[in-house]
């Protein structure tokens, strides 16, 4: 396997094995399903001393994007790779957006950095990203990657890694895997979890958090070696799985939108991979976080200010056999339903 790479010291997939490093910059890698909780793990590290001086790249599977605006508050270097996922896209994007960071650092146009957090899309496969540092001569040189992060939810991590390719593909090559949401899950869900994740990957890191709490120096640390192997499935996302964004200018009913999506859940639950946005709530100043991952639903935050300045409600949806005109129709069917209601009261 190691004649797939150009570099001797280049280990499976491009870890490159411990040796001086120089002035190259680390690069983590956090991946993990849709809706496992990789921003807010991010966020919480930005947060941290240790996450200063960190530049983002935010990939998302959508034609909007929604991870990067919660995070531009936590870091002033974040890079938004859109509309699809690495392993789908031309890579060159990654290559084009990592020089530049750089370029632009050196001139002074971004605040310095010394380490680069990549979030990939949920449904992004990491390989083609390490091999990317691996066969790229000029990225080996300015970059070494450190660690890839696998995010998933204690509580419906197994049937995910079950019914997905891409989230087993997560955990097989990650160094280090964070089990998330272990507050909201049932008491033997992570245990049990953590044992199919030692089947699928013996040698990587298990640990649980809360609200993306950890300890920044787990994140930080060096991994120890190179894969020794990997598993191969098929690439290539599942083939009924889709993404598209609601937009709406008028501000909402909060009502109208929690009756939408209860009977969405209703009727679809399992299909909701994620749902994910920013809702222009009447009567809120600042936008609405609203998050869904099949029957769970995240409780909402209200945020100060719009993180991009743009006030307009929009929600991702990432589905499996789920049409946007069916999810638009139920939306305005409720709205309707609510402004007779507001007629009748008034």
């Amino acid at each position: 396997m190691l004649e797939l790479f150009p570099s001797s010291t280049a280990g499976p997939f491009g870890r490159r094995l411990k040796r001086e490093r120089g002035a190259r910059i680390p690069v983590t890698i956090v991946t993990g399903f849709l809706g496992a909780g990789k921003t807010t793990l991010v966020r919480h590290f930005l947060g941290t001393p240790e996450g200063a001086g960190t530049a983002v790249i935010v990939n998302e599977f959508g034609e909007t994007g929604i991870d990067d605006a919660l995070l531009r508050n936590s870091s002033d270097n974040i890079a938004l790779l859109g509309n699809g996922c690495l392993c789908c896209n031309v890579r060159s994007d990654l290559q084009v957006t990592l020089h530049r960071l750089v370029a632009d650092r050196e001139r002074g146009v971004v605040p310095h950095f010394q380490r680069i957090v990549i979030e990939t899309s949920g449904l992004a496969d990491p390989s083609p990203i390490l091999t990317t540092f691996a066969t790229d001569r000029a990225l080996g040189g300015e970059f070494h990657v450190e660690a890839v992060i696998t995010v998933i939810a204690a509580q419906s991590g197994a049937e995910t890694i079950a019914a997905f390719t891409e989230a087993r593909r997560q955990v097989i090559l990650a160094d280090r895997i964070v089990i998330s949401k272990a507050d909201i899950a049932d008491d033997d869900a992570p245990a049990a979890l953590a044992a199919r994740l030692r089947v699928l990957n013996a040698r990587a890191d298990i640990i649980e958090a809360v609200q993306g709490a950890l300890d920044p120096r787990w994140i930080l640390a060096e991994s120890p070696a190179a894969l020794a192997g990997f598993v191969a499935e098929a690439a290539g996302h599942t083939d009924d799985i889709a993404s598209f964004t609601i937009v709406d200018t008028k501000p909402i009913a909060w009502g109208a939108f929690a009756c939408a999506m209860e009977a969405l859940i209703a009727l679809r639950g399992p299909d909701l991979l994620r749902v994910k946005g920013f809702l222009d709530v009447a009567g809120c100043r600042g936008p609405v976080v609203v998050q869904f991952v099949q029957h769970l639903a995240h409780p909402p935050v209200e945020l100060d200010r719009w993180p991009d300045g743009k006030r307009a409600s929009r929600i991702v949806f990432i589905a499996r056999n789920l049409s946007e005109k069916a999810v638009k129709d139920l939306f305005a069917a409720m709205r309707a339903v609510a402004g007779e209601a507001n007629s009748r009261m008034a």
